[in-house]
């Protein structure tokens, strides 16, 4: 069970097809890697006005993040991420309490 995660919440309006590639390039990355297979999965979700973006990422353990955290992909997603957010990014890490 993932019982980790991360919420993440911007607003974005500028170019649709680099913000499609950034997260498809992103998605398909954490998708192939071994080391995360079963153990992280991540969603994101884009608002009714067009703006607003949710990514919620989940993982089983703190070496799942950790190793996610350390390749190369993430380092360049968290960083186009920053740019495309700018000043409304914000992280909410979280616990799970409760679920169906």
């Amino acid at each position: 069970m993932h019982n980790h995660g991360i919420c993440v919440t911007y607003r974005y309006d500028g170019d649709e097809s680099l913000w499609a590639e950034t997260i498809a390039r992103f998605v398909a990355a954490a998708g192939a890697d071994p080391a995360l297979k079963g153990k992280f999965s991540y969603t994101v979700h884009k608002g009714k006005d067009g703006a607003s973006r949710v990514h919620v990422g989940r993982w089983d353990s703190p070496e799942t993040v950790a190793a996610l955290q350390s390749t190369d992909y993430f380092k360049a997603f968290a960083a186009a991420l920053k740019d495309m957010a700018g000043a409304t990014l914000q992280t909410t890490p979280f616990s799970l309490t409760h679920s169906t």
